[in-house]
């Protein structure tokens, strides 16, 4: 980084700091052998909660995996004990998906909603139709302490065709693999869709296709608190997958997604006008360079009425490292602040790979992310005033 862009970074308050990030998780302690697919959100009071999937056996995505839990109330330099919030018994409970509610009168400091997927067998069974993934949530209203039981949305947010083995999965859609995000969810803040809870997820629907192209991004909400939901459209990308979603002005919300299909090493965006029911206009992003990863987007703020957006990813089309948060001023038409965050190099093993943003209590952004070849996730802070 030259000094002339340093100068600039710090006149507009964007440049990653100097110190050492927090190990949040390592493999190989607490009794897991992987931590992997970071989530983490901030309450009003600045505690945050940073979630992942804590792997028992072994670093692959299917198998005994539960949903584990840190909090943290210094802004992220020192960590609480390990608590697990889901145990799906010997199965896997995981991309989990947390979001605050904060325009639920019954709750008025609050209730945090905590989206998840359990699964019955690996994903490329699942395509296969062998198999099943349900969707559900939990609740708390104490920070994080203690969980409500669990609430099985499935019927409501997933078209899944499994008539012999549970009539009560039968539709001709024939969705097959499915999973929220990874990472936050959102609440829409203002305007006609204030307060609706809005989960961007990820399916395929038939039979296995050449290029991943049986994958497509949605989203699924909920406009009176969890009481009921609704599934938003698919995105017509084919390929499109794993995603998560920003506030936009006037209602509109946007969708940033992964491309499975790897043709274009870009990032897949969605623009809806209708608070992320349906979509309007859907493009590949040539500022977004990706090499086929998860990425997150957020809300960070709100300038001359426009949404102020945060994206990080690992932005390298070759492989999972260089991990870049962008700042957008005009609701992703642009991204003129680019802030290396970790860009390390690959054959020492410090690579990095999924990540989640969360904006703090002093108005930098923190980020969580895999780091060090998925040995650890890690946390660090981003000035972003």
């Amino acid at each position: 980084m030259n000094k002339l862009f340093t100068i600039i970074l710090l006149a507009c308050g964007l440049i990653a700091r100097s110190q050492s990030p927090v190990t949040v998780y390592k493999s190989g302690t607490d009794g897991y052998k992987s931590f992997r697919i970071p989530a983490i959100v901030s309450l009003p009071d600045g505690k945050l909660l940073a979630f992942a999937e804590g792997r028992v056996n072994h670093a692959g995505d299917f198998g005994d995996i539960n949903l584990v839990l840190k909090t943290s109330t210094d802004n992220g330099k020192s960590w609480s004990p390990l608590q697990v919030v889901v145990d799906y018994d010997s199965l896997q409970a995981g991309n989990p998906a947390p979001v605050v509610d904060l325009t639920d009168p019954q709750y008025p400091k609050g209730r945090i909603f905590l989206f998840y997927n359990t699964g019955n067998n690996h994903e490329g069974e699942v395509r296969k139709g062998k198999g099943l993934r349900e969707v559900w949530y939990i609740t708390s209203a104490d920070g994080g302490a203690t969980w409500s039981a669990p609430v099985n949305i499935t019927a409501q947010v997933h078209r899944p065709r499994q008539p012999q083995t549970n009539p009560a999965y039968d539709y001709p859609e024939d969705w097959r693999s499915y999973a929220n995000t990874p990472g936050h969810a959102l609440q829409f803040t203002q305007g006609l869709y204030r307060g609706r809870i809005y989960v961007a997820a990820n399916h395929s629907q038939g039979a296995p296709q050449s290029r991943f192209t049986d994958y497509a991004a949605h989203g699924f909400y909920t406009d009176d608190h969890g009481k009921t939901f609704h599934l938003a459209a698919t995105l017509p990308v084919p390929g499109s997958n794993e995603c998560t979603a920003a506030e936009l002005s006037n209602g509109r919300l946007m969708l940033n997604a992964r491309n499975q299909q790897g043709e274009k090493r870009q990032r897949i965006v969605g623009i809806s006008k209708d608070g992320g029911a349906s979509w309007d206009t859907t493009y590949f992003d040539p500022q977004l360079p990706d090499p086929v990863c998860q990425g997150s987007i957020l809300n960070i703020g709100w300038k001359k009425k426009k949404a102020v957006l945060a994206f990080a990813n690992a932005a390298d089309t070759l492989q999972r490292n260089h991990l870049t948060v962008r700042i957008s001023y005009d609701e992703g038409a642009t991204w003129p602040v680019t802030i290396p965050v970790a860009a390390t190099d690959n054959r020492k093993g410090d690579y990095t790979a999924y990540s989640d943003l969360a904006l703090l209590r002093n108005k930098r952004l923190g980020i969580l992310y895999e780091y060090k070849g998925y040995s650890e996730i890690v946390f660090r802070e981003v000035n972003a005033k």
